[in-house]
């Protein structure tokens, strides 16, 4: 008895693993070639416009960089006489400067204030959506509207911060119209109206950290600056490492502010390198001279990504 019921067992199987063996079977290629069709028909789209707004426009940049182009008359080759001439331009270096003491003074606010801000909010128990607003509403400014804005509070006579200072007996200062703090005071305004961003995807990775490392931590008698050191860190250090990379390839493309707020003066102070490649291609009309400056900063920019790339691999794996 025992023996016949192995039997219809062991046909019940192969049957079993037939059926799932049929299942298992390609869809005829025609059906297969259709299926795949409709997928690369949405996907055609994107497609098309990233190579027109993505790919195109940054091999003319390569292709513009050996070429004389005024916008006017037809471009001709020159070869590396652009990048040669873009070197040994005076405005080169100080360009270069202005764009690194930025991207270092953002790091310092810009990185770290929305991780600080996030951590606050994380910690509160209500009015989290009404504090989440508050903190994402200067993301929803328009950015000019807000630069022409701060631009009026840094005004020294009538400007917003002066008149607190002034009210609170402190010293005053010329803010975007001094040498000494124009930097600093557009930093202010860059952390101010992007803010909001970055403090909401810390706040989201925050939220994905397990509630039991912190009550673990408590137990052991960790306080509140413990637990971010050995928990909040280390759990979030994905995130913390790829906006890192994004803010310095973003303030490395600073424009907006010395464009609008201080025309990159006072002496040339805030004339970044973005913003030397908006001079060279519209007010000396030599899309030459811009191309190869913007492809020297992409160089920059890639390889600095690539090498940071490597270290964290590196890192992920020791």
């Amino acid at each position: 008895m025992a023996i016949g019921v192995s039997h219809r067992g062991s046909s019940d199987s192969r049957l079993a693993n037939g059926a799932v063996r049929r299942r298992k079977r390609k869809a005829p290629l025609p059906q297969r070639a259709k299926r795949n069709a409709t997928g690369y028909l949405f996907l055609a789209g994107a497609l098309v416009c990233f190579s027109f707004w993505s790919w195109y426009p940054m091999i003319k940049e390569a292709i513009s960089s050996f070429q004389y182009d005024n916008a006017v008359d037809t471009p001709t080759y020159v070869g590396w006489k652009n990048y040669s001439a873009v070197w040994h331009d005076p405005a080169f270096a100080p360009a270069w400067k202005a764009t690194l003491t930025f991207a270092l003074m953002a790091l310092v606010l810009g990185y770290a204030v929305p991780f600080v801000i996030a951590v606050i909010l994380n910690e509160f128990r209500h009015a989290k959506a009404y504090f989440r607003l508050l903190v994402y509403l200067p993301v929803m400014l328009p950015p000019a509207a807000g630069a022409f804005l701060w631009k009026y509070f840094y005004d020294p006579d009538a400007g917003l911060f002066n008149t607190v200072l002034r009210a609170l007996h402190l010293p005053t200062s010329q803010w975007i119209y001094s040498a000494n703090t124009a930097m600093f005071s557009l930093v202010l305004f860059s952390t101010w109206i992007n803010m909001g961003s970055g403090t909401l995807i810390y706040l989201a990775a925050l939220q994905g950290i397990p509630g039991e490392l912190y009550e673990a931590a408590e137990l052991d008698g960790a306080g509140v600056l413990r637990r971010i050191w050995n928990v909040t860190i280390p759990q979030t250090r994905l995130v913390l490492s790829l906006m890192l990379l994004l803010q310095i390839v973003a303030t490395m493309q600073v424009f907006l502010e010395p464009y609008l707020m201080t025309s990159g003066g006072p002496g040339g102070v805030t004339a970044t390198v973005v913003y030397q490649i908006y001079q060279y291609a519209v007010p000396q009309q030599n899309i030459g001279f811009s191309a190869a400056l913007g492809m020297m900063l992409l160089v920059v920019l890639a390889g600095f990504a690539a090498v940071y790339l490597w270290l964290l691999r590196r890192g992920e794996k020791e």
